[in-house]
């Protein structure tokens, strides 16, 4: 008897970790969901930079994470707010191999790091939209390293790794705060110390659209980003060998399907009422905001409450896009509405449908990670500037990013001088 039940936690080890891996597969594909939205939402001359941007970010946050960011965010604290710090994950920091019925070890550490990486290359991918077209490659990267190594790990540790807002009882999933807030976050500050784009606002204020070069792309990135959060979400259930546990990922699945589709449709009713057009970008925003939405609480809601979750996403985005353009913050993708703003709702609306979930601890998760985020974010900016400059010039703006920073176009016989 006790030698089927050692086997039979055998395989539910090897079903976790398996589920695990393939669920960190998927989010992993999100880099490129990203890397397309972004690509279609630019100009041309600006399309090879922006592939580089999107390729070496997230080898940076790969390699970041291990070499301290893991470690950090789940290496244990001095105390619930300051962490401890270690360098290198390695092989000795895998599950033992011997697993018996009972322990906790139900999936291998290391298809826990693994699925862990992806979150932060997800996060830092945020930013990567919101500075395009005018930021120097090799100062983003640097940032990168930063906000990826340290940053985001700490107020990790805070969140899932069992500090701070994890004993006030703050509730996030899947990371609609922790990952999409602090991404939009540092992305703010960005746009901030940067400025917009040549162009963009008249100088009584208006607001000068500055097309993308391609929507095909466009939105193969939004349905490319749509099928990888399903791991984004579904992973976050951890386990997958249990009735209970299937149950709620089946729920996670369905209900991140629907809030997406409420964000789609409601943004695509938004903008038809304010602009009298079917914007596609806004309906493509109102998806991503559909689900950074669900992502605090895919496992709760019923389907019919996932879908209204999405559709406020998807009505706050355009909302969103509209004030930061009237303040000049000038963000080409709209990075900073669907993951910040719909982000803040998403956390915000635990409550409503969570037993034990606070509007108190959900506030203070929020103000703690745009607050730290935001500061340091902001601090390590000004540092760049002042150090090796973050914009580039007015004359290799005009040329666009392709030849100045790569020296590649990426589509030579159609670019011209914008």
């Amino acid at each position: 008897m006790a030698e089927e039940l050692n086997q039979l936690a055998q395989l539910a080890y090897a079903l976790d970790t398996f589920y695990f891996l393939i669920s960190g597969a998927l989010v992993m594909w999100m880099a490129a969901g990203f890397t397309m939205l972004e690509a279609g939402l630019v100009r041309a001359k600006n399309t090879t930079e922006i592939l580089t941007k999107n390729v070496a970010l997230y080898a940076i946050a790969c390699i970041m994470y291990m070499v301290i960011g893991y470690n950090i965010m789940y290496g244990g604290g001095v105390s619930s707010i300051i962490p401890s710090f270690s360098l290198i994950l390695g092989a000795a920091d895998n599950a033992a191999a011997d697993i018996v019925a009972g322990s906790d070890a139900y999936y291998s550490n290391m298809s826990d790091f693994f699925f862990q990486v992806v979150f932060v290359a997800t996060a830092m991918s945020i930013i990567s939209g919101a500075v395009a077209e005018r930021m120097k490659l090799w100062s983003f990267l640097l940032f990168a390293v930063v906000l990826t190594g340290i940053v985001y790990p700490v107020q990790g540790f805070w969140s899932w790794g069992g500090g701070f807002l994890s004993d006030l009882g703050y509730s996030d999933y899947a990371g609609s705060g922790i990952v999409h807030l602090f991404g939009a976050a540092a992305a703010l500050a960005a746009v901030i110390v940067l400025g917009p784009r040549k162009g963009k606002y008249g100088a009584n204020g208006e607001v000068k659209p500055i097309p993308g070069t391609n929507m095909p792309l466009a939105t193969l990135g939004v349905f490319i980003l749509w099928l990888g959060w399903f791991g984004f979400n579904g992973g976050s259930e951890l386990k997958v060998s249990d009735v209970d546990s299937a149950n709620a990922v089946a729920l996670v699945f369905a209900n991140t399907n629907l809030a997406a589709a409420g964000g789609v449709v409601a943004a695509l009713i938004t903008a038809r009422l304010m602009f009298g057009k079917a914007d596609l970008t806004m309906a493509l925003n109102g998806g991503i905001a559909g689900l950074v939405s669900i992502t605090a609480g895919p496992n709760i809601p019923s389907l019919l409450g996932a879908t209204l979750i999405g559709v406020v996403g998807g009505v706050l985005v355009v909302l969103s896009i509209v004030a930061l353009d009237k303040l000049k913050l000038d963000d080409p993708v709209g990075a900073i509405s669907a993951h910040g703003t719909a982000g803040i709702w998403g956390v915000l609306a635990v409550p409503l449908w969570a037993d034990g979930a606070t509007f108190g601890a959900q506030f203070i998760g929020i103000a703690t990670i745009f607050v730290w985020t935001f500061v340091v974010s902001l601090v390590l900016w000004m540092i760049l500037k002042a150090i090796m400059g973050i914009r580039v010039t007015e004359e290799e703006e005009m040329m666009g990013l392709d030849i100045t920073e790569c020296g590649v176009e990426a589509y030579p016989e159609f670019t011209r001088t914008q």
